[in-house]
């Protein structure tokens, strides 16, 4: 696991104390990569990240060369970074933003140019003060030696970034309630279209990716999209970062070649469950993911085409596992609480259906389920989100309900006579209408 270029964790794994620093930085050949890109056309760059085949690391996957591609001529047009990072289960950003912010920064730089943008935002998570106090530290020190703000190095090319924190509102992870944010507006999801690339921040052409995308542009620029695309399968190009949490060993985050199994990933990278439990199930993309189970996936690839095809995502590379002592029931309750709480209550389905949820896993987790909770359950997740196809269908602007659905119905896929067993050993108050 060792044979392949730690293109996000390298320098703060052999300088930890100082990662963080312009000079540690540029003494590790940080800001080269801006050089060589300032010398090349714009559309050389943007084709530099398409024959990378990244896929976007903030959750759906999407190829980050083709959504630049969708960007409309009109100008001005922005570039914003998601640092929105409230996904349960993920750190990754966090440990990027942190400890090495210049390559995020001169990411940005680079993409803003192969973009067009003369204005980058940086759109950070309210509960993250350190992270954003070293992302605006970076930046200061990134105009101060003239790699932001006005002809950088010569160049021509102007372009200013501003950090921006949100207030601690998860929808703001989403992309177009994060530019309502931006705006002063409230953390709403937009209806789509126009997608941001059109009509974005400003109602102007913008481009949103997550800090992980970013944080690779500097190394593709610098060795090559094609170098970058050798990295990994087919369909999951480059390393990765996956924040693993849960019941095992040794929890952190890992950056990885994908196509390992996930029996691999769980054994090998987090040491195999704590004190020798069995495991039981685990969520491969956050808790907006559904669940997998060891006789079913445990040989399958650590993918993003084949976590996909087996009915889930990897989502943010958020990675929970949970043994054989856990309560699903439990597990699916404080996921959904989390969600009915995060909605902003725009659309109906979320706004009632989510709290109709976490009410009826509260009611079976003490005791005063009754026996037709299980298909109401079912029958409130398929007004939220219709059928069982996947990517879900839904019946909301923004994935926020679709997602509040998937531990209700994980549990009651794989796990349902435990849910069913809870049920009857309950009190049997038919009636009761409790919490």
């Amino acid at each position: 696991m060792t044979d392949f270029p730690r293109i996000l964790t390298r320098l703060m794994t052999e300088h930890p104390s100082d990662s963080h620093t312009m000079a540690r930085y540029e003494d590790s050949g940080g800001y080269q990569a801006l050089r060589h890109g300032l010398a090349m056309a714009p559309a050389d760059v943007a084709a530099v990240i398409k024959a990378s085949n990244i896929r976007g690391r903030g959750g759906a996957g999407f190829p980050t060369g083709v959504k630049w591609g969708f960007l409309a001529p009109a100008t001005p047009r922005y570039l914003v970074i998601n640092g929105d990072e409230s996904e349960p289960g993920t750190f990754k950003d966090r440990q990027l933003l942190e400890r090495d912010p210049h390559a995020l920064i001169e990411g940005v730089i680079l993409s803003a140019y192969a973009l067009g943008c003369n204005h980058a935002f940086i759109y950070i998570r309210g509960e993250y003060p350190k992270p954003a106090r070293r992302v605006q530290h970076a930046v200061d020190d990134a105009y101060a030696a003239g790699y932001l703000g006005g002809d950088i190095l010569g160049s021509g090319f102007d372009v200013e970034v501003t950090v921006h924190l949100g207030a601690g509102a998860y929808i703001c992870g989403e992309e177009t309630a994060m530019l309502n944010s931006l705006e002063g507006l409230r953390g709403e999801p937009r209806i789509k279209p126009p997608f941001p690339a059109v009509q974005g921040l400003y109602a102007k052409p913008t481009i949103v990716n997550n800090v992980e995308t970013i944080a690779n542009v500097p190394w593709m620029v610098r060795n090559g999209g094609g170098a970058y695309a050798a990295i990994g399968p087919q369909g999951s190009s480059g390393t990765r970062l996956f924040s693993l949490s849960g019941h095992v060993n040794r929890p952190g985050n890992y950056e990885i070649v994908m196509g390992m199994t996930w029996g691999e990933f769980i054994e090998d990278l987090g040491g195999g469950v704590r004190n020798g439990r069995a495991l039981k199930t685990w969520i491969p993309g956050g808790a907006s993911a559904p669940w997998f189970v060891p006789d079913e996936h445990l040989h399958l690839p650590v993918t993003i085409d084949d976590t996909g095809k087996a009915g889930s995502m990897l989502g943010s590379g958020a990675v929970v596992v949970m043994d054989e002592t856990t309560n699903v029931v439990a597990a699916a309750h404080r996921m959904v609480r989390f969600f009915a709480h995060e909605s902003c209550g725009l659309c109906t389905p979320c706004r009632e259906g989510c709290d109709w949820l976490e009410r009826m896993l509260w009611r079976i987790l003490n005791g005063h389920g009754r026996p037709y909770d299980l298909e109401m359950l079912l029958d409130v997740c398929d007004n939220i989100s219709p059928g069982l196809r996947w990517p879900p269908a839904q019946t909301t602007i923004c994935p926020l309900g679709p997602s509040a659905v998937q531990p209700v119905r994980s549990i009651l896929t794989w796990f349902r006579d435990e849910v069913e067993a809870m049920i009857g050993a309950g009190r049997g108050v038919e009636g009761a209408l409790v919490g």
